[in-house]
């Protein structure tokens, strides 16, 4: 009875092994009649600055920004109509008697034509006109700083699908050979048994493990498809495209970093959140000002000229055409402004004050983001040592323990840990590599050079 179970088991875990494997090699069969593409970062950050939709629309954006400053200037020029009019005149009763009595008809000209112009430029406006140039080129700095927050953004996120996707295809290099050694191994354990040496439990033991293995492949193998899609998307490319990543894994010495005060002061000058942030406040202080012209004096020029048929505007009337014209200066103030607009300035003064709190609040939260990414990134360099150091000692735990085992002095559940211990520290020695890459990446947007 307990042979037959044994059997059913093993026959379960050969089932689910070649399920896995069959799976892993319709994987790789499939990928091989997709396009490969061998792509860096570099180029990957390339193809997202030109076709991620998101940049695109931050691009149009700041274009449109830019036609509100011409908008904007062009309120200098002067404004220029012309206008016609027809109308029908109706006959003009005369109540020489009384509304009670019947009237006599006044003849009229029953057409009437009108054609003329208006011309005004503006002198002053309490510099409404310069303030609002000031407010859409302050708007366009802004569209310019959001694109660039933006594309800053998406290059992150590119960045982290494409080390994602380097991380899980290095996973797999390493697994395919932790389990090409499994197979080597289980040969040795098989022949042992054959030998009579150890029990058919170490078979069943070391099938299973290598049974775990080939569904982590499986997993792994999901992992890289789904990192594939998602990048493909991102920078705008079809999802057939099978990328390759370039760049290797490799990093710089934790030595090359500056202070965590210079990080700052870069932070301070260039992040694109700051900036935006700087320029909001800048922007409220010109709509506070906005507000506060209202009150003062308009002047400009005048002038307008028109044709009209009959003449009716002055008496005697004459059934002519005539011409009439005037020029001079207009001046206006404003004077229902001083109350009707006072709740308005101190609306627009309270928006002020509150987007300056606003600022130091954004300030504060980028002294945060710098310290976390300045420490992350020094810890991800500790965790590459740490993880260097644990490969040495897995690899030699598991030669001791091999030789151990084969020479029946050990068994084979310290075997199967050892072998797990070396594939798992050099599964942490790739992650930390990788962390380190994006920490150094997510350093770098934090301080506005990225």
């Amino acid at each position: 009875m307990c042979n037959y179970n044994y059997n059913i088991k093993r026959g379960v875990f050969l089932l689910v092994a070649v399920f896995a494997l069959f799976n892993a090699k319709a994987q790789t069969v499939t990928d091989t009649l997709q396009p490969v593409v061998r792509m860096s970062l570099a180029d990957v950050w390339g193809k997202a600055e030109a076709y991620n939709k998101q940049i695109q629309m931050q691009q149009l954006r700041v274009q449109r920004s830019n036609e509100e400053i011409k908008d904007a200037k062009a309120e200098k020029l002067p404004e220029i109509s012309v206008e016609g009019e027809y109308a029908r005149v109706t006959n003009m009763p005369l109540y020489e008697n009384g509304l009670l009595k019947a009237p006599t008809q006044f003849p009229v000209l029953h057409n009437y034509y009108r054609v003329g112009g208006d011309a005004y430029l503006n002198l002053y406006n309490g510099k409404k006109t310069a303030t609002r140039i000031q407010q859409s080129e302050t708007e366009h700095e802004i569209a310019l700083e959001q694109k660039k927050l933006t594309t800053s953004d998406i290059k992150l996120r590119a960045s982290t699908f494409y080390l994602d996707l380097q991380r899980s295809l290095i996973f797999k290099d390493l697994l395919l050979k932790h389990m090409a050694d499994q197979e080597k191994q289980l040969e040795q354990i098989r022949q042992l048994r054959k030998n009579g040496v150890v029990l058919k439990t170490d078979v069943l033991r070391a099938e299973l493990q290598l049974s775990r293995q080939k569904l982590s492949l499986e997993q792994i193998e999901n992992d890289i498809a789904i990192a594939r899609q998602k990048l493909n998307i991102l920078i705008g490319q079809p999802e057939s495209v099978n990328i390759v990543p370039l760049d290797s894994t490799r990093v710089d010495s934790a030595t090359t970093l500056k202070s965590y005060e210079d990080y700052l002061a870069d932070a301070l000058s260039h992040n694109y959140q700051y900036k935006i942030s700087e320029k909001e406040t800048e922007l409220r202080g010109l709509q506070l000002k906005n507000v506060k012209t209202n009150v003062l004096p308009k002047v400009g020029l005048f002038a307008n000229y028109a044709y009209t048929y009959p003449e009716i505007q002055f008496y005697p009337y004459a059934p002519f055409l005539y011409g009439l014209g005037m020029y001079g200066v207009r001046a206006t103030l404003p004077i229902s402004a001083l109350y009707h607009d006072k709740h308005k300035e101190k609306a627009a003064e309270l928006e002020y004050k509150r987007q300056e709190v606003e600022h130091t609040e954004t300030q504060d939260e980028i002294r945060q983001q710098v310290k976390e990414a300045y420490l992350r990134y020094k810890e991800a360099f500790n965790r590459i040592e740490v993880a260097r150091n644990n490969i040495q000692q897995a690899t030699e735990n598991l030669r001791i323990v091999s030789n151990t085992y084969f020479n029946q002095l050990s068994l084979l559940t310290d075997l199967l840990d050892a072998d797990t211990q070396v594939l798992q520290t050099r599964f942490d020695l790739t992650a930390a590599q990788i962390a380190a890459q994006l920490q150094y990446l997510q350093l770098q947007k934090v301080i506005g050079n990225f």
